[in-house]
C-alpha cells in the first residue's frame, strides 16, 4: 500500500471516528435520569400512571400528599390528584388550575400551545377523589387552603422544571389561578385567566340583569323569555314528565328539595346556560312559545340538562356550590318576566344546591381582598372575557397600580373566549406578553391562522370552559 493510500485510509478512519463522536449522545445525556423516575423521587409524589400521548409529549397522572389543613399539619393528609403533560425540562411550565376535577386525558391549554411548554393540571381540593375522609368544610375548604395546595406543588416540581412558570385557568379555574397569585405572587411569572368572574359584592347583582337586557338581539331575548314562560305555563305536565324521567333513570331530587323546585331552577337557568354555551347564531333554534311540549322539553334538556338538578348531577359539584355560598359569591338574577310564574322566587341560590348541614355563613370580605390585591398589587395578569358570556358581567378589573397587565373582551364570544378569538392586534399583543413572561421568543412555537401554535389532534380538541364538567 503506498504512503498516499495509507494517508487517505488514516484520514477516512479519523473522519469516521469523528462522525461517530458527533452523533453520539453526550455522556451526561446518556445517563440522564428518565423523567418518570425523577417524578417518583419527589417526596410525597406518586406516579399513578403514564398514558400514551402524541410525541414529543409524555403524559402522567400523579398525586401528591397534602395536609388536610395547612394551618395544622397534625390534622392529617389527603392525596391530591393532578396531571403532567411533559414536553421537556428545558421548556417553561404552565400551571393549569381547573377549579374542579382534573380531566384524566391529555390536553394543551392555549398558553401551553403558545409557549410550547409543559403543563400541570390540578384537581381542586375536596373534588373527589381529592377529598379527605372527614373534611371540616369551613376550616379546610377556603381559597387560601387551595392556593397553598398549588404552592406546594410548585415547590415540589420547580427543582425539575427550573425554567419560567405561568399559570392559567378558565372560568372557576381562572378565578383559582388569581387566588393563587394573591397569596403566593412569586410562584409563577404571569397569569392568564379566561372568563373568570369576580363577585366583589355578592348582594349587588344588577350587572347581570343589565347584561340580559342587552345581549344579542331583541328578537332572541324575546324568544328566550317566551320559551321560559311557556315551560312554566305547562308546569304540571312537564313536572310530571320530569318525575317520570327521574324514576326511569333512577334520579332523585332530595338536595334541591323536590322535583318541582328542580324543574323551576332548571327553567330559570335556561337563558343563562344558553348565552354561556351557545352563540347568537343559535337563537334560530329556540322553540317559539307555541311549540309543542316535546320541542320545549328537548330544548331545555339540550341547553340546561335534565340531570343537572338531580342529586346525582349536583353531587360532583357540591364543593363548588359550597365555595360559592362561603366565599366566592353567586349571581342572583331578577328575571322580571317570570314574576308570578315562579313558586320559589329568590330561592335559586348556591345554598339550595348543597346539603343543609353544609350551608355556611358567607364571608363578605374575601373577594374584596382579592379585588384590592389585583388593583393595587397585581402584576403580569392577563384577563380574557366573552362579550356574550353572562359570567363576564362581573369581571376582574385592573386598577391604578396593576402592573404589566392586559384585559380584553372578545366580540360575540361566549364562555369559551380565548386569546385567538380577539382582534388580530390584540391577539398579537396578548401573545407577546405571555411569551415574554414565559421567557420564550415567538419562534418557540409555529403559529397557524388561529394565532395558536401548530394543531395536535387529541391534545388541542378541548375547551374546558365549554365543558359542563369543568365550568361554572
Amino acid at each position: 500500500m503506498t504512503r498516499f493510500r495509507r494517508a487517505l485510509l488514516s484520514v477516512a478512519l479519523m473522519l469516521g471516528m469523528l462522525g461517530t463522536v458527533a452523533v453520539a449522545a453526550p455522556a451526561s445525556a446518556a445517563t440522564e435520569t428518565d423523567i418518570k423516575d425523577r417524578l417518583a423521587a419527589v417526596p410525597g409524589l406518586t406516579v399513578l400512571s403514564e398514558q400514551p400521548v402524541a410525541a414529543p409529549y409524555r403524559f402522567f397522572i400523579l398525586s401528591i400528599t397534602q395536609p388536610v389543613d395547612h394551618t395544622n399539619p397534625r390534622a392529617g393528609t389527603f392525596q391530591q390528584r393532578f396531571t403532567l403533560l411533559h414536553r421537556g425540562t428545558d421548556r417553561p411550565m404552565v400551571l393549569h388550575t381547573t377549579g374542579y376535577n382534573v380531566p384524566e386525558y391529555a390536553f394543551r391549554s392555549e398558553p401551553t400551545r403558545l409557549i410550547d411548554g409543559n403543563q400541570i393540571s390540578v384537581e381542586q381540593r375536596f373534588f373527589t377523589p381529592s377529598r379527605p375522609a372527614n373534611p371540616n368544610w369551613q376550616q379546610q375548604m377556603t381559597i387560601w387552603q387551595a392556593a397553598t395546595d398549588h404552592h406546594r406543588i410548585v415547590q415540589a416540581l420547580k427543582p425539575i422544571y427550573a425554567r419560567k412558570w405561568v399559570s392559567t385557568g378558565a372560568s372557576k379555574g381562572g378565578m383559582t389561578s388569581v387566588y393563587h397569585r394573591r397569596f403566593y405572587p412569586g410562584d409563577v411569572d404571569g397569569t392568564v385567566a379566561y372568563v373568570a368572574p369576580q363577585d366583589v359584592v355578592n348582594d349587588e347583582d344588577s350587572a347581570y340583569d343589565t347584561f340580559f337586557t342587552k345581549v344579542g338581539t331583541a328578537q332572541c331575548r324575546a324568544a328566550l323569555d317566551g320559551v321560559q314562560i311557556a315551560a312554566f305555563q305547562r308546569r304540571a305536565e312537564l313536572v310530571a314528565r320530569y318525575q317520570a324521567w327521574a324514576t326511569e333513570n333512577q334520579r332523585t331530587f332530595d338536595i334541591v328539595g323536590g322535583v318541582d323546585r328542580a324543574f323551576e331552577f332548571m327553567v330559570n337557568g335556561t337563558t343563562w346556560a344558553f348565552w354561556q354555551y351557545s352563540l347568537e347564531s343559535d337563537c334560530a333554534d329556540v322553540p317559539p312559545a307555541t311549540a309543542g311540549s316535546d320541542d320545549i322539553w328537548n330544548w331545555i334538556d339540550l341547553i340546561y340538562g335534565l340531570d343537572s338538578n338531580t342529586d346525582q348531577g349536583i353531587t360532583p359539584y357540591i364543593t363548588y356550590y359550597f365555595q360559592a355560598s362561603y366565599q366566592l359569591g353567586y349571581p342572583d338574577t331578577s328575571q322580571p318576566h317570570l314574576k308570578g310564574l315562579q313558586h320559589y322566587r329568590g330561592q335559586d341560590r348556591a345554598q339550595s344546591y348543597i346539603p343543609r348541614e353544609l350551608v355556611p355563613r358567607f364571608q363578605p370580605f374575601t373577594m374584596l381582598d382579592i379585588d384590592i390585591w389585583v388593583k393595587f398589587a397585581g402584576s403580569r395578569l392577563l384577563f380574557v372575557y366573552g362579550a356574550n358570556d353572562p359570567w363576564g358581567s362581573e369581571p376582574f378589573r385592573l386598577g391604578p397600580f396593576t402592573r404589566d397587565s392586559q384585559w380584553y373582551v372578545a366580540a360575540g364570544a361566549n364562555h369559551g373566549a380565548n386569546i385567538a378569538a380577539l382582534k388580530p392586534d390584540e391577539t398579537a399583543k396578548a401573545t407577546a406578553a405571555l411569551q415574554r413572561w414565559a421567557g420564550v421568543t415567538p419562534p418557540a412555537a409555529s403559529f397557524g391562522a388561529s394565532g395558536t401554535s401548530s394543531y395536535i389532534p387529541g391534545l388541542d380538541d378541548h375547551n374546558l370552559a365549554l365543558d359542563r364538567r369543568y365550568s361554572l
